[in-house]
């Protein structure tokens, strides 16, 4: 379907998937940490309902939905990135499985209902208050900046939005990774799946992959280290993989 694209947006190819994403570097751009989650998370096949919490441009939705037939809603509290996000849903011919929401993820339990989602996702943003330089730019700051949610309110809400039994996925920063752990439990989600992130061998990781079960029985899986790129510079086969669906040297 064709849509309208606002001055400075483009249109972008999502990866291997076939899919068309509008993105605008002056709003929002979809980063490494979205594919990443969208790629970790655990997906019911064929039905089931899914969340995902501080959506930007509905990159994460749109992603799952080739992995799963389940119905999506998506919440997304900055009009400016909500209409680019709404717009992609169209674009891809994707608004029969994902609906984009404008809104406060604190207002979601109420509004969504409790404990009605099989899986909630969320990329959220990653720096406390006015900590790490503040983006000058209102779209970036607030996606980066926990200006109107910490991490706690996403967990919290989190929790409230999945059944029993359900599955909460994010990604984060490893230096916040003991807070992220005691939130999940504190709010009755339980850690059953880690794995780290690093540049490259022998680096520190930079990403955090966690998803727990809402009031699971405690045993942690942490999954082997994902590198993103070789010795050489270029992307490690996993992440040609996950990019491209192919190998390196087109294998």
């Amino acid at each position: 379907m064709e849509v309208t694209l606002q001055p400075s947006e483009r249109i972008d190819d999502l990866l291997k998937h076939h899919l068309k994403i509008i993105q605008s570097k002056e709003v929002f751009s979809f980063s490494m940490d979205a594919v990443l989650l969208a790629q970790f998370v655990s997906l019911p096949i064929q039905k089931g309902r899914i969340m995902d919490l501080c959506t930007g441009n509905g990159v994460i939705p749109l992603l799952m939905s080739t992995r799963s037939k389940a119905k999506m809603d998506a919440l997304e509290i900055q009009p400016r990135v909500f209409d680019m996000a709404k717009r992609n849903v169209l674009l891809n011919d994707l608004n029969e499985q994902i609906e984009i929401h404008l809104g406060d993820l604190k207002d979601a339990p109420p509004h969504f209902g409790h404990g009605v989602y099989d899986v909630v996702t969320c990329n959220p943003p990653y720096m406390i208050g006015q900590t790490g330089e503040r983006n000058v730019n209102e779209h970036f700051a607030i996606a980066r900046h926990e200006i109107y949610c910490t991490l706690e309110d996403v967990i919290r809400v989190s929790a409230s939005l999945t059944k029993f039994g359900g599955k909460v996925a994010l990604v984060h920063r490893p230096s916040r990774f003991s807070e992220l752990v005691f939130l999940m439990q504190k709010y009755r989600i339980e850690p059953k799946r880690v794995r780290f992130v690093h540049p490259r061998a022998n680096a520190e990781a930079n990403m955090v992959l966690v998803e727990g079960i809402k009031e699971g029985k405690p045993e942690l899986k942490v999954l082997p280290p994902l590198l993103v790129y070789d010795a050489d510079g270029t992307y490690s086969q996993e992440l040609m993989e996950v990019y491209f669906g192919s190998k390196k040297g087109g294998e």
